[in-house]
């Protein structure tokens, strides 16, 4: 909501960041008598709440104040579903979404009334005082305010460098070694599979961990990866090949399942990667190493990749969404392992996935001859 343009903020604001209100109210009968999980959503909408409203009081500009606002407002929302206040949850959900939305379409004409008001009727602030430790806290409140309670540099320092550390340490494992153990690996995998008597039970769910594991490694290896961008491309289709291989090896089921999930991720694994042959024919500047801005030159190009990331990512309606959520049901609810190495796996499988696209097709273009939007525009 803070940073696409007012209409595409009425959208988010009335709609998407209510999303997760709607979900937690739909899933209630899952989770409403675990005590450990109200806990957890009351006290992520309470921190969220109080966050957010500092936040908001310190932004310069309306339509940030009104985002921030209502982030707020969402983590109240949560603090209601957590005290079993379903029915007042989604009158609140309603009401925001239409307050939000009003906002958003009335703030430029009140923006410019306030600007012109503030011409004949400027008043100076009074001067703040920091003497007195309430003085004090107020400053250093503000302070975390303006920076977003540095939430940007908590990200930075809990997901992505974690991510780049093992991706670098992934990358110490050559290519032609994944090329040459891992893929017959999967093989033998699969094998198993299909063969499901030649092992325990533990063995299996063993295996499945590891199975699993080697799935990480192969994402964050794809997430370092800057020389090529079809290495990254082919290093997330072996990824997903092994996460399927991985809940196939934790519970016998049918097989149509992963049919359909691998129907929706080798389609889209080579589009993807007919693009990519065909730009690396086209362009001389094809590695990620910077942003290429490629989409200048090629928007159709542009436009089938993008499909084909939203097909490998597992976006909703894909044949890859329905397999992915078909084949989620087969981890057991005590297998928590699993689980959070699953949804790890499917985390990053879209980030990185974006990221190439990004890198390829977004960004200014090295070719002088086309406009470049600078940080002024």
């Amino acid at each position: 909501m803070e940073g696409p343009t007012t209409s595409s903020a009425i959208f988010y604001g009335s709609l998407s960041v209510h999303i997760g209100v709607y979900l937690l109210v739909r899933t209630a009968p899952l989770w409403d008598d675990v005590l450990g999980i109200k806990i957890l959503i009351a006290g992520v909408g309470l921190a969220t709440t109080i966050v957010a409203s500092y936040i908001a009081k310190v932004q310069s500009t309306i339509k940030t104040q009104i985002a921030y606002s209502g982030v707020a407002q969402i983590g109240i929302m949560f603090i209601e579903v957590a005290l079993g206040w379903y029915a007042l949850a989604m009158v609140h959900f309603v009401s925001h979404a239409f307050l939000r939305s009003y906002q958003l379409l009335v703030s430029p004409s009140v923006l410019s009334y306030r600007i012109h008001d503030q011409f004949f009727h400027f008043t100076p602030p009074a001067k703040q005082s920091a003497d007195g430790l309430w003085n004090k806290i107020r400053l250093s409140i503000y302070i975390l305010s303006i920076k977003e309670f540095n939430l940007d540099r908590f990200m930075t320092q809990w997901l992505w460098r974690p991510l780049k550390k093992s991706g670098e340490l992934a990358s110490l494992i050559p290519l032609r070694v994944i090329g040459g153990v891992f893929i017959p690996l999967f093989f033998a995998g699969l094998y198993l599979v299909y063969h499901p008597h030649l092992l325990s039970l533990t063995q299996h769910n063993a295996l499945s961990l590891v199975f699993g594991l080697t799935g990480v490694i192969f994402i964050a290896r794809s997430f370092v990866e800057r020389d090529s961008a079809l290495v990254a491309w082919l290093l997330i289709l072996l990824n997903q090949l092994y996460i399927t291989l991985s809940i196939g090896l934790n519970e016998q089921f049918d097989f149509t399942q992963v049919h359909l999930y691998l129907s929706g991720i080798f389609v889209s694994a080579a589009v993807g990667g007919g693009v990519l042959y065909i730009l690396s024919k086209k362009e001389k500047s094809y590695s990620l190493q910077k942003f290429q801005g490629h989409v200048y030159e090629h928007p159709r190009l542009a436009l089938i990749f993008a499909l084909a990331c939203l097909g490998l990512a597992g976006f909703p309606i894909t044949p890859a969404f329905l397999g992915e959520d078909l084949m989620l049901g087969h981890i057991h609810s005590n297998q928590y392992l699993l689980m959070s190495i699953t949804v790890l796996n499917l985390i990053l499988d879209g980030l990185v996935v974006f990221r190439i696209y990004s890198r390829l097709f977004l960004g200014p273009q090295e070719k002088g001859y086309h406009e470049t939007a600078y940080r002024s525009a």
